[in-house]
């Protein structure tokens, strides 16, 4: 896609601004070809056609995604204002000081003290990859230190200009390596590196007009390792002091910092003798009107320096020949050129041991050899100072030198260096008002190092695409390598200075105009000024810079006339009289021990340094031959090793902290980046561009190539890796304005959807609203005469109409209930009848009978008979009847009982005897209950079958276990029996060992108990030996998992009291303190050969414990001894008083429980900030954003790394072992307490130091991971342990990452809520916060302004990390022991059978 294509409505450009440099506006209509206005609309709201050349469109805003990002190169568009407003953003409003631009860091100066340097951060850093955390100073650092173990020799290069913090940057590097790789040796090698900075800084740095503390002069420091990358020494290397200040400083500068130290302290005792007072008082310190600096203390910064010397091994007497020399030079300075006797010139001498006259004479005069004669000639007095100047700067630059050579020195080592770190801190690129020969050469430096930089650059593009396997072709980009060949080729700039300076009369005009012949319309990089003839103009990588040629040879030259320094050679003084030997021998044993191979050639430098010219006895060395011959040592150094680039810049001249950056020219030269995304980032991130043809593909990579062929016509836009895909300038942008247009539309039908819903819903309201007041208002219009007469009428008519229907209602619910009452009345009186008239009638019927019996005796017997029959079956049915109520669960005979019955009652009789029914239906349920209780009888019957068959089960089981355990006894009857077997053939095995071993105790005890050797019997000795045996068993054979372990919890230390219950019973105190001491010992053995295995030290804290428990439980003491049973008190110890030993073992636990939880740290550590921070749980949550070239994955997969799971799972495992050994409650609960702190500080540090994971999402993510570890807490019964709350700080952090930031209610409520934080972690939390999409508002300046200023009451410190070592006071609750002693079963494998019940 062409680039003016996306000069489209809604993206934003920037505009040049006459005040703000920049200025930022959003474009109003659609940019075509051919346009001449480009319509925008700034961010205050004004409207402005702005007049554009096609070729020179203004540049593309990046996306406000993309803004504050850690890496430069993650920005689409990567040009000034870009650059400067990242900058701005990042350090401005989130007051961050570092940022990342490919290979370089760039460190900005915040003029003030931050908390960022402590054993904390270096702690956090060490061990991360870089890109992982926040740019700073120490991923740097971890970084070559890293590459260094794992390839070769690293170099970091600290450079900017004066005041940008090249030297404290240097320093934090320095103190980096000597933190995290501590010297095994106690000569504290890494606290003398760290010392060498003060004493440089003190004699090399001074204060000028834009930095306080600036470095005058290169040093590059190798910092040397041994294979264990411990570091064992230092060289250090210095390049172009600025000695031309020890004579001369501008207004508001002062000289170096060690000359202010030593008049701060001339009236000490030790200083009297050199006869100084104030800086006021002498030339040297006074010129530049500035003899202070606030805020500095030079008297305590003598002390320090002092303290330094003493570190690095440099004496008092040496330290005195120092400060002598230095007293000398400033006395030098006063020094006047008169008649009279000068008394600084009698200082002067005295302090060097020099003679007074000849050095007077020759101050004031120059001796001049001819081939016939040699004249002395008087100099005039400006000659006189000059040489009186020069001579003070050769005496500064050899002390300064010698100084470096002795610091070499106390940092050398011995053997052979493994590896380095060269750590550079260079002067930057200069350029003043006038610039003259310092600056040359610090630009010439600065040219050779940019240099360097990009052909570094290019090397890693280069094997970036060949790993990617992209093709790749030779690009034009800015090389600077004329301007080097202008300077220091033949007849270059340098070789012209170098033949000027050997003429006798060359003078700075001739040099000047032997470059206007050979350059000017020559060379393109060469000009000269219109308006001056003693100046030219180099075009270097970053400016134009104009030089004035005054000076340039009398400095190249550096001339100290012969004959002073040969009176400086007759000192007395030693120091004074070495520094002007004429082959003076370095000191330093660097030389034989640094071997470099450069990767390519560097010109080399000429031999000829030291040269005499004609007619005066001159002493002239060549600086620039020096310079170039060191800096070509560099460049050489540089490119044999792997260099890491920090780039320091100044943000304002006035040094406000955190103030807007000033505009500052980008160095050119640089390659364009390319922009690179892994097929997972791009996938995650641009899914939302895919259709769903396209996601139906399973190919991650596959679907991102089709997705580009689609969304980018124009294939040279971009290539895809192997690994990864490549965008130039714009494209990432690009497909960020397509990621926003669609969520933008997605947007707007959300909203037509629920405005539509809204505005429905208000309609039907107002609708609903309007009916209700038609029916009033209609309603009270119809109010009437006639309507109310009507409406009477009409209820009248109601009332009728509803009367009658009730009563019609009414009356057909009576006659029905009469018909009802009428029938039932029937049924019941004719029931009542039939039963009333069968009475009367059999009466009356059996009457008659009689009568007619009586009155017709014997004439008709047969109804008599009839009679009695009947009589008789009914009075037989009535005792069946009795009889089945009788018997009714005797059913043997019922079915014969109702055949009999069946057969004596025919039917006839049946029917007779059941004319209602009623016996018919009881004989029918009674079958029905008989059938009942049969049922019931045989399951009741086949129950007792049942058990009696379990019963005899039960029995056949109750042999079958006593078979077992009888052969389970003789299992481990045999067993014992074997083990006995192997601890026997371990013993012989191992005898001599052991002899040797018990000699050796025996010898000890033997010195401190002498009566050991009188023994009443051999028992006592064999005794002694078997304790011994005890010993080696326990603490070298038991393991934690053993079966006999696994008995009872704390079981050796139940027999180790045992054994010392035994000793108190012999009343033998030399055999109980042997034994006690010899139980420490083999503790103390045990722990620290098992010192990383957690089981082991969880086994021997948990027996450690409840021996100290059995030695309080049996002591006597009352305090002990409320919990016994009468049984153990009587097993208390009668005759001894160890509460002695007790402290000894509670110091022993102590230990022990420091090193138990050291290695649960260690072990759950690296797991933490996997998977409490970066691994996501949450589906739907996750947001990656473009990332720049210190962040890039290698590969498409999801790399296996921890989780949260895993977390949980090491928690469970540590919780189950302690279990296992017995660890008491109340221990195992502060174990947990501290390792859920280590937790929450470690996430919490990683989260301070991380600003991409500082956003909303990754709160809930956080909370999430918290309610994980308080459902272990629960689940494990842990609640009491106080470790959720050790959890409080992180949690608040994650509720403070999700809660509103915007209003002043918002801030009230976070000041309210977050106590657990300190006023500086709040605050980093609100800088840090990061939206993942264009859809989440930044927190401005001003909210974090208001919620620091409600914060300013709290009373907390400055620390903002967590210190992770910290660990909170041990406990050990006195927990009576259950077990009775001689209930305790000792194993036969113990051969402990001497051990007596007492």
């Amino acid at each position: 896609m062409a680039l003016a294509e996306l000069y489209t409505q809604y993206n934003r450009v920037w505009i040049p601004d006459s005040e703000e440099v920049w200025q930022s506006a959003e474009i109003t209509k659609d940019y075509k070809a051919g346009d001449h206005f480009l319509h925008v609309q700034l961010e205050d709201g004004t409207e402005l056609d702005y007049p554009v050349d096609p070729p020179a469109l203004p540049p593309l805003r990046n996306p406000d995604i993309l803004v504050g990002e850690n890496d430069l190169t993650a920005l689409s568009y990567l040009h000034e204002p870009a650059v400067l407003h990242n900058l701005k953003v990042r350090f401005v409003e989130s007051r961050l000081i570092y940022t990342y631009s490919g290979i370089i860091l760039v460190a900005i100066n915040p003029y003030k003290q931050l908390p960022i340097y402590g054993d904390a951060i270096i702690h956090a850093y060490s061990g991360q990859n870089m890109g992982d955390m926040d740019p700073h100073i120490f991923a740097v650092a971890e970084e070559a230190y890293k590459q260094m173990a794992r390839f070769s020799n690293q170099s970091i290069i600290v450079s900017g200009e004066s005041g940008a913090g090249k030297t404290v940057s240097a320093r934090y590097t320095m103190r980096y390596f000597a933190t995290v790789s501590k010297s095994s040796s106690n000569a504290h090698v890494e606290d003398k590196v760290l010392a060498s900075n003060p004493i440089t800084e003190a004699v090399g740095n001074a204060k000028t007009t834009r930095n306080d503390n600036s470095s005058r002069f290169g040093k590059y420091t190798e910092i040397s390792f041994d294979p264990s990358y411990r570091i064992i020494g230092a060289n250090m290397r210095t390049y172009l002091l600025e000695k031309s200040r020890v004579v001369f400083q501008s207004e508001n500068e002062r000289n170096y910092h060690i000359f202010y130290q030593l008049c701060a302290s001339a009236m000490q005792p030790e200083f009297k003798h050199l006869k100084l007072g104030s800086a006021e008082e002498f030339h040297y310190t006074r010129m530049g009107g500035s003899t202070t600096i606030e805020g500095v203390d030079d008297r305590a910064n003598m002390i320090e320096t002092q303290k330094t010397f003493a570190l690095l091994g440099l004496k008092e007497d040496f330290q005195m020949d120092v400060f002598k020399t230095l007293a000398a030079i400033l006395h030098l300075g006063n020094l006047e050129i008169t008649a009279l006797e000068d008394n600084h010139l009698n200082i002067f001498c005295e302090l060097l041991e020099l003679n007074s006259d000849k050095m007077a004479q020759w101050l004031c005069h120059r001796k001049i050899i001819t081939t016939s004669e040699t004249v002395i000639k008087p100099m005039t007095k400006p000659q006189a100072l000059n040489a009186r100047d020069a001579l003070a700067k050769k005496i500064y630059s050899h002390l300064f030198d010698y100084i470096v050579e002795r610091i070499n020195q106390a940092l050398q080592f011995s053997g052979k260096q493994h590896t380095f770190i060269g750590v550079l801190d260079i002067y930057g690129f200069e350029t003043f008002d006038v610039n003259s020969f310092e600056q040359f050469c610090i630009n010439y430096a600065n040219e050779k190092l940019q240099q360097q930089f990009n052909l570094h650059v290019f090397k890693l593009e280069q094997e970036e695409y060949m790993k990617e396997d992209i093709p790749w072709t030779l690009i034009d980009f800015y090389d600077n390598q004329p301007v080097i060949d202008l300077i220091e080729a033949k007849m270059g700039i340098l070789e012209l200075l170098d033949e000027e300076c050997l003429l006798p009369h060359g003078t700075d005009e001739n040099w000047l105009q032997k470059l206007y012949n050979n350059f000017v319309n020559k060379n393109a990089l060469f000009e000269k000024p219109r308006m001056s003839n003693t100046s030219f103009i180099i075009q270097h990588f970053a400016d134009k810079v104009e030089y004035k040629c005054e000076g340039f040879l009398e400095k190249n030259r550096d001339t100290v006339y012969e004959v002073l320094m040969e009176i400086l050679k007759e000192s007395k003084f030693r120091l004074c009289a070495d520094f002007f030997q004429d082959s003076p021998v370095s000191i330093s044993p660097f030389s034989s021990t640094i071997s470099i191979k450069s990767a390519r050639p560097v010109l080399k430098s000429p031999n000829k340094q030291l040269r005499m010219t004609v007619g005066s006895k001159v002493l002239c060395t060549v600086l620039l031959c020096d310079f170039r011959s060191s800096l070509s040592l560099l460049m050489e150094t540089l490119n044999a090793t792997t260099p890491h680039y920090v780039r320091c810049i100044k943000p304002n001249d006035e040094k406000q902290p955190f103030e807007v950056l000033l505009c500052r020219k980008r160095p050119t030269g640089s390659p364009s980046p390319t922009y690179q995304w892994t097929y997972i980032e791009f996938f995650s991130r641009y899914s939302i561009l895919m259709t769903q043809q396209e996601l139906s593909f399973s190919d991650k990579k596959q679907i991102c190539k089709i997705v580009l062929q689609r969304l980018i016509q124009d294939p040279n836009q971009y290539q895809s890796g192997r690994t990864k895909i490549f965008f130039r300038a714009g494209q990432v942008a690009y497909l960020e304005k397509l990621r926003s247009d669609k969520l933008r539309h997605a947007c707007i039908v959300i909203q037509t959807s629920v405005r539509g819903w809204l505005q429905r819903r208000r309609f039907l309201c107002m609708k609903q609203a309007a009916i209700t007041i038609q029916q009033y208002f209609r309603g009270q219009q119809a109010i009437t005469a006639q309507a109310l007469k009507q409406t009477w009428a009409a209820i009248i008519i109601q009332k009728y109409c509803r009367g009658y229907l009730v009563r019609k209602l009414c009356q057909l619910i009576h006659v029905a209930a009469v018909t009802i009452q009428a029938y039932t009345r029937g049924f019941l009186a004719r029931k009542k009848y039939r039963k009333v008239q069968y009475k009367w009638d059999f009466s009356n019927w059996k009457q008659r009978l009689l009568c007619k019996r009586d009155g017709d005796k014997g004439s008709n017997p047969c109804y008599f008979c009839l009679a009695c029959r009947l009589q008789k079956k009914i009075e037989e049915q009535v005792s069946v009847i009795s009889h089945f109520q009788q018997k009714l669960r005797n059913f043997v005979h019922l079915p014969a009982i109702d055949t009999a019955l069946c057969s004596r009652l025919s039917t006839e009789d049946l029917e007779h005897l059941n004319e209602d029914g009623e016996l018919w239906f009881a004989y029918e349920g009674l079958k029905k209950a008989t059938r009942l209780v049969i049922l019931e009888s045989h399951f009741q019957s086949q129950k007792e079958n049942y058990e009696k068959e379990i019963e005899g089960l039960n029995l056949k089981v109750e042999h079958l276990s006593q078979d077992i355990n009888h052969l389970q006894k003789l299992f481990r009857e045999e067993n014992d029996i074997n083990d006995s077997i192997r601890l026997e053939v371990s013993r012989l095995t191992s005898e001599n060992m052991v002899r040797c071993s018990q000699a050796k105790h025996v010898s000890v005890t033997l010195q401190y108990n002498p009566k050991l050797l009188v023994l009443q019997s051999p028992q006592k000795l064999a005794l002694y030996f078997y304790i011994m045996n005890l010993m080696t068993l326990l603490y070298a054979d038991l393991k934690p998992r053993g079966v006999v372990v696994n008995t009872i919890p704390g079981l050796p230390a139940h027999i180790l009291f045992m054994c010392v219950r035994y000793a108190d019973y012999l009343n033998d105190a030399d055999m109980l303190k042997s034994f006690i001491n010899v139980t420490i010992d083999g503790i103390k053995q045990v722990v620290k050969e098992n010192s990383e295995d957690f089981e082991m030290l969880s086994f021997w804290l948990s027996n450690t414990y409840y021996f100290l428990n059995c030695l309080k439980q049996y002591s006597g003491e009352e305090e002990f001894m409320k919990h016994n049973t009468p049984r153990q008190n009587n097993n208390c110890l009668k005759h001894f008083d160890l509460s002695e030993y007790r402290q000894v073992l509670s110091d022993l636990a102590i230990q022990i429980y420091h090193q138990f939880i050291l290695v649960m740290e260690n072990n759950i550590q690296h797991m933490i900030v996997p998977g409490m921070l970066e691994y996501e749980s949450l589906q739907g949550i996750s947001g990656l954003k473009p990332t720049g070239f210190r962040k890039r994955s290698s590969s498409i997969d999801d790399t296996d790394t921890y989780t949260m799971t895993s977390i949980l799972q090491q928690l469970s495992y540590f919780y189950s072992t302690m279990c296992q050994n017995g660890l008491d409650s109340e221990l195992l609960k502060q174990a947990v307490k501290q390792l859920f702190f280590l937790i929450g500080a470690v996430t919490l540090n990683s989260l301070f130091l991380r600003k991409d994971m500082c956003s909303c999402r990754k709160g809930m993510q956080i909370r999430c991971n918290i309610s994980y570890l308080e459902e272990w807490l629960k689940d494990k019964n842990l609640q009491s342990s106080n470790a959720k709350e050790t959890l409080e700080p992180l949690s608040q952090a994650a509720w403070l990452l999700q809660v509103k930031k915007i209003t002043d209610d918002d801030a009230k409520e976070i000041c309210e809520h977050c106590t657990s934080l300190s006023t500086v972690q709040i605050v980093k939390i609100l800088n840090s916060y990061t939206p993942i999409d264009d859809f989440e508002k930044r927190v401005t300046p001003s909210f974090v302004r208001k919620v620091q200023a409600m914060l300013n009451n709290r009373e907390d410190g400055p620390q903002l990390m967590l210190d992770t070592k910290y660990h909170f006071q041990v406990m050990f609750p006195f927990t009576p022991s259950p077990h009775a002693l001689e209930m305790i079963q000792v194993p036969s494998s113990f051969k402990l059978g001497f051990l007596t019940r007492v």
